[in-house]
């Protein structure tokens, strides 16, 4: 009897898990759709390709353990990566590339490194992802007006005013503009609108309201090219995989795997935060997406992350378990064996318009202020880290936000107080307190250097909690000189201490 009433509640409670993950994966599907086209197109491959992607990332990477809702797919944050990789190593190296960063993701994991992603500063991620959207919009403002992108970030924002010109005096220009400018519009105003007609996520909306527009009206518009799924599943051959060996193709592989792996374990964290299930294991997180990667380039398809917009719908839609992520994939399976013609009629100008929209939500603009006012430093890291990106690459400016953080908790953690005081008779009392690091000499020798010569001093380090090589030879070279002409006599109160 106990056993039979224990076992009729768990099979409701499944069955009504399973019926809310069936409706959040429908949710989160409508949500994919748009976006794993969007980023596609935007990334300069054929958008089938992002719908790939997407599948991988439902049914191989939904599948395995580490979080059990976040949802994984092609993103917006490596857009501008892809973007420069494949048209500087062309499509089919991408594959490679794509594969060999899911190998050292899956390393990654099985080493445990996964929970160091989380020691990551928060200042460079930000920047990181600023940098992204403000690389996104300034490319993706020319595909809204129907134009083509003269080149990376700051040739396209030089050629900004330009654009505008030329968009004024072309018709075909200005309807495809006014095509993107509305979908931003709607993506912008739909939350405001009631909760019932809000049950149609934005981007599906937006782009399905500009698709009906453009048909409707006959706007000339470039719209999206099909080929189908498996004529642009291309797996690389041997020759890709020697590209390997080029020391240029390594550095993109790097940045692929550093981005993607703190992207999705970020993601990971903040999913976390939206519902009370079981937490995410890092590091399995890290072999899932790893192994969705290295299928991902099997198929020559595009690298995937971890999605925050997707993950947050699939936990707001009430998904409990991993089925729904995984039946989100086969949703886009589904749609991408037998719909593929549908594609076809998404005028080019609204993914872009959805990509522009996504581009200013990777920009923290609300947090931006309350940061500079509380954290000046981290607010300079985060600007800095995203204008280093968008005026070199993505790569070199993660490294230098990096740089810019280790120096900046280098200076906070160097404090030093120095106190001067009047001791008995003549004699002056030095007090060293903190961490004396040579980011602090040039002030810790003005200090003694500028106390007076013939009189007696005692230094007291009892205070100093750390005494690097630098400030420890540089005081030990102060005593000796001021020693030397017997006008007076330096005391150290305790021995000068190594460092620790």
């Amino acid at each position: 009897m106990v056993r039979r009433r224990s076992s009729l509640p768990t099979r409701h409670l499944s069955g009504h898990h399973f019926s809310r993950d069936v409706t959040a994966s429908l949710v989160v599907f409508l949500v994919a759709l748009p976006l794993c086209v969007g980023v596609a197109v935007a990334s300069g491959v054929p958008a089938e390709l992002g719908l790939v992607t997407g599948i991988v990332g439902g049914l191989v990477t939904g599948l395995l353990p580490g979080s059990s809702l976040q949802v994984s797919g092609p993103a917006a944050g490596l857009t501008v990566l892809v973007y420069e990789a494949v048209t500087e190593f062309g499509l089919p190296v991408l594959g490679a590339i794509v594969f060999a960063a899911g190998v050292l993701q899956v390393a990654m994991g099985v080493l445990r490194l996964g929970r160091w992603f989380r020691a990551i500063s928060l200042s460079v991620v930000q920047g990181m992802l600023a940098g992204i959207g403000l690389v996104l919009i300034a490319g993706q403002l020319y595909a809204l007006a129907g134009a083509k992108a003269p080149g990376k970030g700051p040739a396209n924002l030089a050629g900004l005013p330009g654009l505008a010109a030329d968009t004024a005096g072309d018709s075909a220009a200005l309807a495809a503009a006014a095509i993107g400018t509305c979908t931003v519009l709607v993506l912008v105003l739909w939350r405001r609108l009631p909760a019932r007609a809000r049950l149609v996520p934005a981007p599906l909306a937006a782009v399905a309201l500009a698709t009906a527009v453009t048909a409707l009206a006959g706007l000339p518009v470039g719209r999206i090219e099909v080929s189908g799924l498996l004529a642009v599943v291309r797996p690389p051959g041997t020759g890709q995989f020697a590209e390997l060996a080029g020391l240029g193709v390594l550095g993109t592989v790097l940045a692929f795997t550093l981005i993607a792996s703190a992207e999705s374990l970020f993601s990971a964290a903040a999913v976390d935060r939206l519902h009370t299930g079981p937490r995410t294991d890092f590091d399995r997180e890290l072999m899932a997406q790893g192994a969705g990667n290295a299928v991902c380039g099997l198929l020559g398809a595009l690298p995937m992350t971890a999605v925050i917009v997707r993950s947050a719908a699939n936990v707001q839609a009430g998904a409990r378990t991993k089925a729904s992520r995984v039946l989100h994939g086969g949703w886009l399976l589904l749609f991408a064996a037998f719909l593929p013609e549908v594609l076809g009629a998404i005028p080019v100008a609204a993914l872009a318009g959805v990509l522009v929209h996504a581009g200013a939500k990777l920009i923290p603009l609300k947090s931006l202020l309350p940061l500079w006012r509380s954290h000046r430093g981290e607010a300079l890291v985060l600007a800095a880290t995203a204008l280093a990106i968008l005026a070199t690459n993505m790569f070199e400016g993660v490294l230098l936000g990096l740089l810019l953080a280790v120096l900046k908790s280098a200076w906070d953690t160097s404090h030093l107080h120095t106190e001067v005081t009047e001791a008995t008779g003549t004699t002056i009392l030095v007090r060293l307190s903190g961490n004396a690091t040579f980011l602090r000499l040039p002030r810790l020798l003005e200090t003694l250097e500028s106390l007076p010569a013939g009189r007696p001093i005692d230094v007291d380090l009892a205070g100093v909690r750390h005494l690097d090589h630098a400030c420890r030879a540089a005081l030990q070279e102060w005593v000796a000189r001021h020693n030397a002409d017997g006008s007076g006599t330096v005391r150290v109160s305790e021995p000068v201490r190594a460092p620790v």
